[in-house]
């Protein structure tokens, strides 16, 4: 079946090129018209096609392929999760008859999930109820689904933006990795979606807030809760390795908490990953090399943490960002790999134990300078005692990435560690998250910092904003 459609997608791939070329003009009517198109339109090439005619071709192939792509990828998620309960009833010891229950019980499932993907949504069949969180290119807000009652997190992306900042790719990216990971460490997209002004992404609401916010909240953690946090945090990361994503942005920022206090993974370079300051041209003109007269500051580790307590969440909504959870060879033309985002989980280690990142600093040039001279300027206040099991393992984590912890076998490595001794890496979910999340009701937002409400709704004079090549109203995709 695989193959079969496969080769559908080759074949509709070269009929494409037949008919532009005017080779094959069987497909009645089409071949003579985008024949007649092409060479009417202004701009043909030597061939006698036009460019817009052979973009809008390109863009019809890759539309053929992505749909045949989801198309098998659901196929594969259905036989999956059939798998899995195939599994979990042998485990149970279940009768035949009780399996057949269970089995129909599933099936009824799948249809009402394929009939929800069919679904043309628009943003007026949601409710908003809350701005949740800003970025550059955005907002969130908590919406309820009018004909459900259901509670979601809707990102809203505005088109003139992403199309300034050439970031469609990166949407696309979001948008895939969303879809693709159905897991439990990453936040769940039901709908995807779009109109003249904005796009949208419609997830799970996880009504525990994020890490930013209980940092800020507990100012430190202690070992055993770090521990716990930092091995959620890794489970999460090693799940979107296994997808063959690189995250780039972990932070706190981009861990959230569900209503039990247990962390999903988001953000995969949309708000605050994608700011000026996260892309690495930003900081290619800077002078990389500590000045001979460089010195950090003279700020006890009290008044550091202080600062950075303060500046936190402007730092986390501006279009300016910081690069203190950035791995160095990011910022270098050499390229990185999936060890990048180890180095920032041991980032957000120490500031779980110290109560500040190691790299903080007054400006975002002087955090870049001491990111670059990670070797002279990774220290541990005195002042701050931590064992020395996390003290090696935040270095192991921010080291060298061929010798980083992670680097080889991801979260295999890290059950070595003495720090995560205790942990049960296979049932971590299950247990008790060491802070306790109140929640009072589906739509409590209470772990959410305030926001002032913006209209972002759609007026008559913004239809002439630029298209962008997405499939509009499809659940799942964009």
């Amino acid at each position: 079946m695989v193959i079969a459609k496969l080769i559908r997608i080759e074949a509709l791939d070269t009929l494409l090129k037949e008919v532009l070329t005017g080779d094959h003009l069987c497909w009645p009517c089409t071949g003579c018209f985008v024949k007649k198109m092409a060479f009417s339109a202004a701009g043909t090439s030597s061939t006698g096609i036009s460019q817009y005619t052979l973009e809008r071709a390109n863009r019809t192939r890759l539309l053929i392929e992505n749909y045949y792509a989801q198309a098998l990828a659901h196929c594969h998620e259905r036989e999956k999760r059939l798998l899995k309960l195939e599994e979990k009833m042998k485990i149970e010891g279940l009768s035949e008859s009780e399996k057949e229950i269970r089995r129909q019980i599933h099936m009824a499932k799948e249809t009402d999930f394929l009939r929800l993907k069919r679904t043309r949504l628009t943003v007026a069949d949601f409710t908003s109820l809350k701005v949740i969180g800003r970025g550059a290119f955005g907002e969130v807000r908590l919406v309820q689904k009018i004909d459900t009652g259901h509670v979601y997190a809707m990102k809203i992306l505005r088109k003139t933006e992403m199309l300034e900042k050439e970031q469609t790719a990166h949407v696309r990216a979001e948008r895939d990795i969303l879809s693709e990971a159905d897991c439990e460490w990453v936040v769940k997209m039901y709908f995807s979606f779009q109109d003249p002004l904005n796009l949208y992404l419609v997830m799970e609401f996880l009504p525990g807030g994020d890490m930013m916010t209980l940092l800020i909240k507990k100012d430190t953690l202690s070992e055993d809760t770090t521990k716990f946090y930092i091995a959620e945090a890794a489970l999460a990361i090693q799940a979107i390795h296994n997808l063959n994503f690189i995250h780039r942005d972990i932070k706190p920022d981009n861990l959230l908490l569900d209503a039990k206090g247990h962390i999903k993974l988001s953000d995969f370079g949309l708000c605050t990953g994608l700011k000026k300051a996260h892309r690495t041209e930003y900081y290619r003109n800077w002078p990389s090399q500590l000045p001979k007269d460089f010195v950090t500051k003279p700020f006890g580790s009290k008044r550091k943490a202080e600062t950075w307590k303060r500046n936190r969440r402007a730092i986390a909504y501006s279009t300016v960002g910081t690069p203190d959870y950035i791995a160095p060879e990011i910022f270098q033309p050499n390229g990185y790999t999936k060890t990048c985002d180890w180095w920032s989980l041991g980032v957000i280690m120490y500031e779980m134990l110290i109560g500040y990142p190691p790299f903080c600093s007054e400006t975002p040039q002087e955090t870049y300078r001491k990111v670059i001279n990670w070797k002279q300027t990774l220290l541990f206040p005195p002042e701050m005692p931590i064992s020395v099991d996390a003290k090696t393992t935040i270095k192991k984590f921010c080291s060298e990435p061929e010798h980083r912890l992670g680097h080889s076998n991801g979260v295999e490595e890290l059950k070595t560690c003495h720090f995560f001794r205790g942990i049960d890496w296979n049932n971590i979910r299950k247990c008790p998250a060491p802070i306790r999340v109140d929640v009072k009701s589906i739509d409590d937002t209470s772990n959410f910092d305030e926001f002032p409400d913006a209209d972002l709704r759609i007026h008559a004079e913004d239809y002439s904003v630029p298209s962008v090549t997405f499939n509009a109203a499809s659940p799942g995709r964009l």
